[in-house]
């Protein structure tokens, strides 16, 4: 009995560590959300330098006033259908941490919605989906306004192989465009 006492607990400080403002952002018809406090700037769709030899995910690197950025299109990353870019097309540039410090990428989105405060009880536990999908990325499930946003953990939608590989063609020179 004191052991399902002691994992509620655990998993109500979870939720409440969870609890906080999120930047939300479409990718066809559903609705994410990734932690505030990982986004740097959003920025329109601007030109990418493609990097050979990448996943097709990483559309490459921007020039972002002088500093060079892996850009991601999270459509590819999660398996979504391509899609030509809008003018509600943005990249948005999120800081993770890695070996080396903290990390900057872009990552492509259909289009950026709003900034939401989400408190602790309109958040639940990542659903399971069996033993071979991976969700670790998956932050949790928001219950707003009748609907869920599954809200990401940005630093766990790049495996640290992939973020290893994006840190060394981010070092790559880009010509001013």
């Amino acid at each position: 009995m004191a052991e399902l006492a002691e994992k509620m607990g655990q998993a109500v400080k979870v939720m409440k560590d969870m609890e906080g403002k999120y930047l939300t952002f479409m990718l066809v018809d559903e609705e994410y959300g990734i932690g505030i406090l990982t986004v740097r700037e959003i920025i329109g769709i601007m030109p990418i330098t493609t990097v050979p030899q990448t996943p097709p995910f990483v559309k490459g690197v921007i020039n972002l006033r002088g500093k060079v950025i892996p850009v991601v299109d999270l459509r590819l990353k999660f398996g979504i259908n391509a899609t030509d870019y809008t003018d509600r097309t943005c990249i948005i540039v999120v800081e993770i941490p890695s070996e080396t410090g903290t990390f900057q990428i872009g990552i492509i989105v259909d289009a950026v919605s709003e900034v939401l405060n989400i408190k602790s009880e309109d958040i639940e536990t990542t659903p399971s989906f069996g033993s071979s999908l991976n969700t670790n990325y998956i932050l949790g499930m928001a219950k707003i306004e009748g609907g869920v946003k599954i809200l990401l953990d940005i630093d766990q939608v790049l495996t640290g192989e992939e973020l290893m590989t994006m840190q060394e063609h981010a070092k790559l020179d880009v010509d001013d465009e």
